[in-house]
């Protein structure tokens, strides 16, 4: 076992600091939101995913124009992705609405069934759903392995911090129920419904389920032990073994003078 694998305190005792609890819950709910914020894009990150969808169905629902309806929505999609280009804001979210869009795009031109610009969309979702679920069942939650780098506990989550590893378990386990409920209603709609009666109900379910999802990360993670910064245990220990190096420096320096000092005085005595 490593270094960063061996506890360093009780999740259950009181931080040596003496920090008030009220204050280290405030903090780590404060923590906990700026993460998924930060994970999940926020209310842009939500616009940029509903927009180009919401502009498909809107079009085609007007005029029934594939063409039309498909490069409206990557047009949309590829200038939210150069406004944040432009800005140096982060484009993680962008460029998977406008990956997903021409996927979307391709699939409907290439079989001409509109509905298709739908299916890569929810297949995406589906396989999302499962690997939520399958991750968790293996031990290594799915919303662990994103959110852990944010909050710069990298896997320490896994063999040091029982209590947020459960929270991340609960975590996956409700994004994945969620989107498999959503999955439930889209799919036989795929198959049974027409084109706009599809579309509507994607943009419809577009955010509800991802903020119930975002609000049972958040329930879960606010009430688990704060997490283990192993970047800043990481820097303590270079600087512990700096410090190290630096001292047994002086230290053979040191006797390095006082063994030059004895052999003069040896010499000045013979």
């Amino acid at each position: 076992m490593t270094s960063l694998d061996k506890p360093t305190h009780d999740a259950g005792q009181s931080p040596p600091d003496g920090t008030d609890e009220a204050e280290r819950v405030h903090d780590s709910r404060a923590v906990t939101e700026a993460a998924l914020f930060e994970a999940f894009g926020g209310i842009r990150g939500m616009v940029e995913t509903v927009l180009p969808g919401l502009l498909f169905v809107t079009i085609y629902t007007i005029n029934k124009d594939l063409h039309l309806s498909a490069i409206a929505a990557l047009a949309v999609a590829v200038v939210m992705l150069v406004v944040r280009l432009l800005r140096k804001d982060t484009v993680k979210h962008a460029f998977s609405g406008v990956f997903g869009v021409a996927f979307g795009v391709v699939f409907a031109m290439f079989t001409g069934n509109a509905k298709d610009f739908y299916l890569p969309g929810m297949l995406y979702t589906l396989g999302l759903a499962l690997a939520y679920i399958i991750t968790t069942l293996a031990g290594v939650p799915l919303i662990g392995l994103m959110l852990g780098p944010v909050f710069k506990e990298n896997l320490s989550w896994r063999t040091r911090n029982p209590g947020r590893k459960k929270a991340y378990a609960k975590s996956s386990w409700a994004w994945g129920l969620i989107l498999l409920a959503k999955c439930a209603i889209l799919f036989p709609l795929y198959w049974w419904a027409d084109t706009t009666q599809l579309g509507w109900v994607l943009v419809i379910l577009k955010i509800p389920p991802f903020l119930l999802a975002v609000w049972l990360t958040w329930v879960f993670l606010a009430k688990a032990p704060p997490p283990i910064d192993v970047f800043a245990e990481m820097e303590a220990a270079e600087k512990a073994e700096e410090a190290e190096k630096a001292a047994k420096a002086e230290r053979e320096g040191a006797a390095a003078e006082n063994g030059e000092a004895t052999a003069g005085r040896h010499r000045r005595g013979a």
